[in-house]
């Protein structure tokens, strides 16, 4: 793992929270680097959207109800472009049956862990199950935007991570985009993944919940 791809981890795993200050010396110190890679990290991660510069160093970003509102907006939109175009290559003999059946795989391990209260699991197979949807589209331009996107939104809603308070609903929206998509229907799998996100939004808005 490279200085960028670990001062990130370190950021959206939550070992540095949002509004969390971070020094160069203390990440020199952490991950025994020079601080050379450290700066361009940082750089970067800026750009990214995770970091702020500060006085000293930088401090991890987050993101205000309106900046929040408009990550997810973003999200939906290319969730929607994602799942329409793994439909596409689904439609068009392009996946196989074992890429479909990985996607149940992630839904099923995103609703058990979920379910059993786990949420640092759940949330992390969530998003796996969305970043796998991605991926079925090979769209990488829109993968990475994504992930940038989805970065921002974890660091920023962390601290609000508590029992989701529609555990079945959730996975009932998980498995209507599998269906769209296993089906090869375009249109639909865009307007259920649009749907997911911005009912997510909404919960997220009044008392916090599962992304």
């Amino acid at each position: 793992m490279d200085v960028y791809d670990a001062v990130r981890s370190l950021i959206v795993l939550g070992t540095y929270p949002a509004g969390r200050p971070v020094t160069e010396l203390e990440l020199c110190e952490r991950l025994g680097v020079s601080r050379t890679p450290v700066r361009e990290a940082l750089r970067r991660l800026e750009g990214d959207g995770l970091v702020r510069a500060a006085r000293r160093g930088v401090t991890v970003v987050e993101l205000d109800a309106k900046a929040l509102r408009d990550a997810y907006l973003v999200r939906a939109s290319l969730e929607a472009l994602t799942a329409e175009l793994a439909a596409r290559r689904q439609r068009d003999g392009e996946l196989s049956p074992a890429s479909v059946a990985r996607l149940v795989e992630h839904a099923d391990l995103a609703d058990q862990a979920t379910r059993r209260g786990d949420l640092v699991a759940g949330a992390r197979h969530n998003r796996a199950f969305h970043q796998y949807v991605a991926a079925l589209a090979d769209n990488p331009a829109a993968s990475e935007v994504l992930d940038r996107i989805w970065d921002q939104i974890t660091v920023s809603t962390r601290a609000s991570l508590t029992a989701p308070v529609r555990p079945a609903l959730v996975d009932d929206e998980h498995r209507r985009l599998i269906e769209a998509v296993t089906n090869g229907d375009p249109e639909r799998a865009a307007a259920h993944a649009r749907e997911h996100v911005l009912a997510t939004m909404s919960v997220l808005a009044e008392q916090g919940g599962e992304t």
